[in-house]
């Protein structure tokens, strides 16, 4: 018999998703135009390595695993492809009050895991709260065609994005080194 015991997905998950947050969040305070960058993040490693961190959770039995990395994964390649598909003729450029809408589920669908959060380690409490807020913030600033909220929502995605980065760095490391590195605020 080999060795049984899995590698933690999450991690991988983690910073998929926080480091393509983190780029999209740098254009949505305004200091880079959306560019090719943004969106091979998103198709890559915000995208692809977030679905493939999912399919791992679920062969590890995590079903809040499975569903976060797997929605969260299939999140940014949908905002890829609303952004892509109208410059290949595929569709219409994005209605700025349904991308609002679109945002706003994507909120009511992180409020929901966020309560799934509530056993877990805080950091990750305060991953799921700051997306929360992200979405929320993102659907009201396209719903009111306000593009100071949307700086704002950016600033609040940036530190959305660095706690997940962080979160990831202190579950590899903390494994590695088999003692508390970066503290997590671990759940008795």
């Amino acid at each position: 018999m080999g060795n049984t015991t899995l590698a933690n997905p999450a991690p991988l998950g983690l910073m998929g998703f926080g480091m393509t947050t983190i780029l999209l969040n740098l254009h949505n305070i305004g200091l880079f135009p959306m560019d090719g960058i943004i969106l091979a993040m998103g198709i890559f490693y915000g995208g692809l390595a977030q679905i493939f961190a999912g399919l791992l959770e679920y062969k590890k039995g995590n079903t809040f695993g499975l569903t976060a990395f797997t929605s969260y994964g299939a999140f940014w390649l949908t905002l890829v492809a609303i952004l892509l598909m109208p410059k290949v003729g595929l569709a219409d450029a994005a209605n700025g009050h349904f991308l609002g809408v679109y945002l706003g589920l994507w909120g009511v669908f992180t409020l929901f895991m966020f309560f799934g959060t509530l056993t877990s380690a805080r950091a990750l409490q305060f991953v799921f709260l700051s997306l929360t807020i992200l979405f929320a913030l993102l659907a009201v600033g396209h719903l009111t065609d306000s593009e100071n909220i949307v700086h704002i929502a950016g600033w609040v995605g940036i530190v959305c994005g660095a706690s997940a980065v962080y979160l990831a760095m202190g579950e590899v490391l903390n494994a590695q080194f088999g003692r508390t590195v970066l503290p997590i605020g671990d759940k008795q």
